[in-house]
């Protein structure tokens, strides 16, 4: 099986255009094979941007972003706003720049990172829908070295469903982070990563 965290240049595209609206915002963002969200807006990407707290913040950082819609609609919120977009999927970094482009957005750089090895600045919020099937320890990874690239009163966000660990999550990271759970709706957990 092809998965989205994968590069598979074998894979047949089939690229679509994916109306989205989330509070006030419409935007689009493009799917295809091979990447995360390739039917639409996934509800647990949704239920985050719904409650997200943008407040204060400046800089952004999506790990993970496959098709784009948190970067995307994050950078529409304010075009001051800086935000990087990151994935290992070069599939999906092209769908990325196709939307960044079709929702006129300059305030967007979207590059190739596995995790953070192509990182070298902090941010006010780092968010991300991780890739659950790319295993515990590339989940871990992701959520465990975020504290290294937040600014001073930065925060991390994530979107994870119950059965998914989300409460052995939030047990272990209570030693590096304040976790708080903002939301939970239909499995879905929202959480919010403070430093300690």
């Amino acid at each position: 099986m092809n998965q989205y965290f994968e590069n598979n240049k074998n894979l047949k595209s089939d690229i679509n255009k994916i109306k989205a609206k989330i509070k006030d915002t419409d935007f689009v963002f493009y799917t295809d094979n091979g990447v995360f969200n390739k039917k639409g807006l996934d509800y647990g990407t949704r239920l985050l941007l719904e409650n997200i707290d943008l407040t204060n913040k400046k800089s952004f950082l999506d790990v993970g972003c496959g098709c784009g819609p948190i970067g995307i609609y994050i950078s529409m919120q304010n075009k001051n706003y800086t935000v990087d977009m990151i994935d290992v999927n070069e599939r999906a970094i092209h769908l990325c720049n196709m939307s960044k482009k079709e929702n006129n957005l300059t305030n967007i750089n979207v590059f190739k990172s596995d995790v953070y090895e192509n990182i070298t600045k902090k941010y006010d919020l780092i968010i991300t829908n991780p890739p659950i099937h790319a295993g515990k320890k590339k989940v871990y990874e992701i959520i465990e070295k975020a504290k290294d690239y937040l600014n001073n009163n930065g925060n991390l966000w994530v979107v994870i469903r119950k059965d998914q660990g989300a409460k052995s999550l939030i047990s272990d990271m209570e030693d590096i982070y304040n976790v708080n759970i903002v939301c939970k709706d239909k499995g879905f957990f929202i959480l919010k990563f403070d430093i300690n």
